[in-house]
């Protein structure tokens, strides 16, 4: 599957209770599908006190939610969005680039890559 929301995206959520809301995506779980959203999808979590390290007490951390449930937020159109992936050769490089399916502009790059052309023999 490909990778089409990044740590440091902005993105709505879709469902659940948080509904509507808006957050920086913190961190990508790629092996369960899931992203760690700032703000959103908060839970309390119990820690005991680890001496010269953290005080114990009760906690609120964001929990991970399924990459189904949010969106990316186009930086360009400002709107909820689809992400497709476009691929770019020019002269010997090839750059992939994830782009707003709304818009149809550039969102950033992903990869470059430049191809070694063979000599005509």
């Amino acid at each position: 599957m490909a990778n089409k929301i990044k740590k440091g995206d902005t993105v709505v959520v879709l469902r659940g209770k948080e509904k509507g809301k808006v957050g920086e995506v913190l961190r990508v779980i790629r092996e369960e599908n899931r992203v760690v959203v700032k703000g959103i999808n908060l839970v309390k979590k119990h820690l005991r006190e680890i001496p010269n390290v953290r005080e114990g007490g009760i906690y609120e951390i964001e929990a991970p939610i399924h990459v189904s449930n949010v969106m990316l937020l186009c930086p360009k159109c400002e709107k909820p969005t689809r992400v497709g992936i476009r691929t770019v050769i020019e002269k010997d490089n090839l750059r992939k680039y994830r782009f707003c399916k709304k818009c149809n502009e550039n969102i950033d790059l992903i990869r470059e890559k430049v191809i070694k052309v063979r000599a005509e023999r």
